[in-house]
């Protein structure tokens, strides 16, 4: 058993196929818009506006609709309407399934029980730090801003992955690092593949497509997303009264995995792509 989608459920049952899946995502990614398109498509917003907003996002913990009015661009009110919209127009994946035929109506709510009982060991709504891991709530801060910068600059779907003391990584396509020091030392790291590294790529670059870009650019990407993330977990953490110094991120190679040391804590913290894909995520806490 591991943590997936509803969709990856079925396939996995032998229920639907990866093909049709894929359609019914085609058909949820067409309706449910994000929050920027969204105003984008009521007149609210205009495309600077947008990229106003996805720049302000990266150097400040602030959900979209949030920050659009904190810059003054939007109204609150006109953040609800937004808001009311996206929810009243959202297609879950089983209604697209339904929609282009893939499964029956009448059968929808069985699978999604069968789905929900698949999950249940993995259903939590708090980041469950391990025990043994000191200054658990700085980590906490660490894993949520990095699954918000997930959500927010490199518009991932996912779904977390249990938090786990783990003895090292597994290989990825590419590995960014960044180095950190100060009340706490370590390394924070990101393992991607080669298609998500190209998902990423899209985002931080502003492009639809990137298949063009040579290996040395999609790394600059990935290593940017690090630094974005990295950046606001310093500056979260002298809220906290922790003093974090970060050093420039690097790219570095996996290819058999990488091994912490006797004295170095793995927190890894994987999430699961709604494609199937995965991220590594991970601090290496020096001891």
């Amino acid at each position: 058993m591991a943590v997936k989608f509803f969709g990856q459920f079925l396939v996995e049952q032998g229920i639907v196929s990866r093909e049709v899946l894929l359609q019914a995502v085609e058909l949820q990614e067409s309706v449910n818009l994000s929050f920027g398109a969204t105003a984008l498509s009521m007149g609210f917003l205009n495309e600077a506006d947008i990229e106003r907003v996805h720049n302000a996002q990266r150097n400040e913990d602030l959900r979209f609709g949030d920050m659009a009015v904190k810059l003054g661009i939007m109204t609150t009110e006109q953040m609800q309407q937004v808001l009311t919209k996206q929810k009243n127009a959202h297609l879950y994946i089983g209604e697209a399934l339904v929609k282009i035929g893939g499964i029956k109506a009448e059968n929808l709510a069985v699978l999604l029980e069968e789905f929900k009982a698949d999950q249940a060991q993995y259903a939590t709504e708090s980041l469950a730090i391990p025990g043994e891991v000191e200054e658990p709530r700085l980590w906490e801060m660490v894993i949520d801003l990095s699954y918000k910068m997930l959500t927010r600059v490199a518009m991932l779907t996912f779904r977390p992955e249990p938090i786990v003391v783990a003895q090292g990584l597994p290989a990825m396509h590419t590995y960014a690092v960044m180095n950190f020091s100060g009340d706490v030392s370590g390394r924070y790291l990101m393992g991607v593949s080669a298609p998500t590294q190209k998902k990423i790529a899209r985002e931080i670059l502003n492009e639809t497509q990137v298949d063009h870009e040579p290996k040395e650019v999609l790394d600059d990407t990935v290593m940017e997303f690090v630094n974005v993330v990295c950046g606001n977990i310093a500056a979260k953490a002298a809220q906290q009264g922790k003093t974090i110094e970060i050093a420039p991120p690097e790219i570095i190679d996996s290819s058999s995995g990488l091994v912490a040391g006797e004295t170095t804590k793995v927190l890894r913290f994987p999430v699961c792509l709604a494609d199937g894909d995965r991220v590594e995520l991970a601090v290496f806490i020096a001891g």
